[in-house]
Formats: C-alpha cells, sequence, structure tokens
C-alpha cells in the first residue's frame, strides 16, 4: 500500500552533478510504486524557495503526506515557511535533520528549532549525533541512516594498505582540504612513493586555490592529483584506486562519502568531530584524531602503511558498518513511516509537549 509522496530537498543533481539523500528516496519510492512528486531542481536559492512554496500550495492535491529536509542557516528559513505552507494546506510532513551545524543553530535559536521540530508530525535524523544533540528539543526522534546500494560498492580487503590517498569531499572550507595535503607532506620522507588523489567540486570559496598553493609550496605536484567532480556512479570507480580515505571535515554528520569508502573496503582516517565518533569506533571501524592536525593524520596514516594486521581488521569492520546503511533495510523503515504520518493529524500551528509549553 502507498500514498502519493511530496519530497522537498536540493535536487540539484542536473546542475551540479551531485545527487543528494532526498533524490536518492525519491527514486527508490518510485521504483517500489509510490506516486512521487518532487521539488526543487532550480540552482539558485530565491527561485528554489518559490518553487518550493509554490509547488506545496498548487499541487497541495497531488500527495497526502510530504517529507522535508531540514539544514541550519538560511536554509532552516526555507524549511519553515515549507512546513507553514504544508499546515495551510492540512498536509502531514516529517522532517529530516541533516548538518554538523544544526546543534550550534539549535543553540542560538532554540525557540524556532523547537518550534519547527514539534510542528512535524514525525522527526527523524541519519545520525545518532544529531539524535542526541537535538533531543532536548523533541525526545521522539527516529534513527533513519543514509542510504547507498551496496550492491554497486564492490568489497576489496586491504590485508595491508597501499601508500595511495583518497579525498573525497567539495572543495569547501568545512572540509579543509588543505589538511590532506599537509598529511601528504608529512609521509612522502618515509614513503616516496605515496600519492594523493583529490575527488570533488569547487564550490568557489577559495579552498582548491588554497589546496593548490600549498602543493606548490611543499614542491608536491609529482604527489597529488585532481580529479574534479565526478558522477555518482563513477565514485566507487575512483574510490577502488585508493586504500586509504582521507576525511578531513571540521564539520559533518552522517557523510555518506565516508560510508561509500568502508563499502569499499578502503581504510578510513577522519576527524573525530560531529557525528564521526558516533557512526564510527576508534581503532575498530576506522582511525579518529582531531581536525585540523595534520601530524595526528599523517601518523594514523603511517600506522596504517606499517601495520597490515590494521588494515585488515578496520576494512572489514568498515564493510560491516556499511553494511547497515543498505537501501534493502533503509527502504522499509521508509515506507513505514510515511504511511504512519499519514494518518497522524495536522495542527494550525506547531504543538508542544507539556513540558515545553511554557519554556516556549
Amino acid at each position: 500500500m502507498s500514498v502519493p509522496v511530496l519530497i522537498v530537498g536540493n535536487f540539484l543533481s542536473g546542475a551540479n552533478g551531485s545527487r543528494g539523500v532526498c533524490e536518492e528516496l525519491a527514486q527508490r519510492l518510485k521504483a517500489r510504486g509510490w506516486p512521487v512528486l518532487t521539488v526543487s531542481s532550480q540552482p539558485g536559492r530565491v527561485p528554489r524557495l518559490w518553487d518550493m512554496l509554490h509547488t506545496v500550495l498548487s499541487r497541495r492535491n497531488a500527495y497526502a503526506v510530504a517529507q522535508v529536509d531540514v539544514f541550519s542557516g538560511p536554509a532552516f528559513i526555507w524549511a519553515e515557511l515549507v512546513c507553514a505552507a504544508l499546515r495551510h494546506c492540512q498536509r502531514p510532513y516529517i522532517l529530516t535533520l541533516h548538518g554538523g551545524n544544526l546543534p550550534a543553530f539549535a543553540r542560538r535559536w532554540p525557540r524556532r528549532v523547537r518550534a519547527l521540530l514539534n510542528s512535524a508530525q514525525i522527526v527523524t535524523t541519519p545520525s545518532r549525533y544529531l539524535l542526541s544533540q537535538l533531543g532536548y528539543y523533541r525526545s521522539d526522534m527516529r534513527l533513519v541512516p543514509n542510504a547507498l546500494a551496496l550492491a554497486g560498492y564492490h568489497f576489496r580487503l586491504r590485508n595491508g594498505a597501499r601508500p595511495s590517498l583518497i579525498w573525497l569531499r567539495a572543495f569547501h572550507e568545512i572540509y579543509d582540504p588543505v589538511l590532506a595535503v599537509r598529511v601528504l607532506k608529512h609521509l612522502t620522507v618515509e614513503f616516496p612513493q605515496i600519492r594523493l588523489t583529490m575527488v570533488g567540486p569547487d564550490k568557489s570559496d577559495g579552498s582548491r586555490q588554497r589546496a593548490e598553493q600549498e602543493i606548490s609550496r611543499a614542491k608536491l605536484d609529482s604527489w597529488v592529483a585532481f580529479a574534479g567532480q565526478v558522477l555518482k556512479q563513477d565514485v566507487p570507480g575512483w574510490l577502488q584506486r585508493g586504500d586509504i580515505f582521507l576525511n578531513t571535515t571540521t564539520v559533518d554528520n552522517a557523510p555518506v562519502s565516508v560510508v561509500e569508502a568502508l563499502a569499499c573496503g578502503l581504510c578510513v582516517v577522519s576527524t573525530n568531530i560531529g557525528g564521526l565518533p558516533y557512526l564510527l569506533a576508534h581503532d575498530a571501524d576506522a582511525l579518529l584524531v582531531p581536525p585540523r592536525d595534520p601530524i595526528a593524520m599523517a601518523l594514523a596514516v603511517r600506522r596504517l602503511l606499517r601495520e597490515p594486521a590494521l588494515a585488515e581488521r578496520l576494512s572489514r569492520a568498515g564493510r560491516i558498518v556499511a553494511e547497515r546503511h543498505d537501501w534493502s533495510l533503509v527502504l522499509p523503515q521508509w515506507e513505514n513511516l510515511l504511511m504512519t504520518a499519514t494518518h497522524m493529524p495536522v495542527f494550525a500551528v506547531p504543538q508542544l509537549p507539556p513540558r515545553h509549553r511554557k519554556a516556549a
């Protein structure tokens, strides 16, 4: 049994080639026979918001339930406006919380966050980090992992890691691509054959240029290759070119790229910020180090290159973590939540639990 669903998020793969979780969910639901309406694929922020609001209001008879992605910053305003329109249309909705900055945003704007979360019939999050950090604002949030099609990620056991490093994120300051270059710099003397491949689009905030400048200063041009932006279906092939995955981010929640690396069997070395310690256990599934610390990350890479047993253990354990994110396990959760939300009452204004009403 299924009902018509509206999915509200950033459907921008046509513009930037990067397919988000909401796009994957829409495609999976359609394949299972759910009538799915999606919004928005508009590249500009204002046109995208207008498209979202126009679709919610003008197509109100085309859907019975909605799912809305929620991020911090200006995007939080979009979620507030979209949800207000959904309540006006008397349509139930599920919120899905994304972004490692949401806890800090909630501390700054507690009333707004509490009101939005408690206006929804159901609130989900893909990480135990947000579940823990935002439970104060709504205590019955559901954990639904970001999913991937595991069959598309061939597992190769790293029973001895080669000096081949992969970095796969967007070139943006929050992902700290310069750190990957500095890690490489600390390893070239001991491991002259080491190479770093950097994969991802340039977000035009100067991060790509700063990484290139660091490479030039350290004379590492022969050790680093830039792949640029790649299509989603090509990600597994690029990951298989390396044995060690560097996740240098300074803000993160439940990164799909890390799960993809685990699925392929790469040994992950990551900063221990945000949702990463909730996703990975240090020295069991991956090696976790402090952010912005090239020496600590370089030492972790050195361990993997010098300890074949460690690399093999992490490679096996990482695949087990990835298997929990397969669509075969996650999609039935979404189907159940959507049907449940459809039958829940819709309030004209956010309804807060009794213990929060006075504070709000």
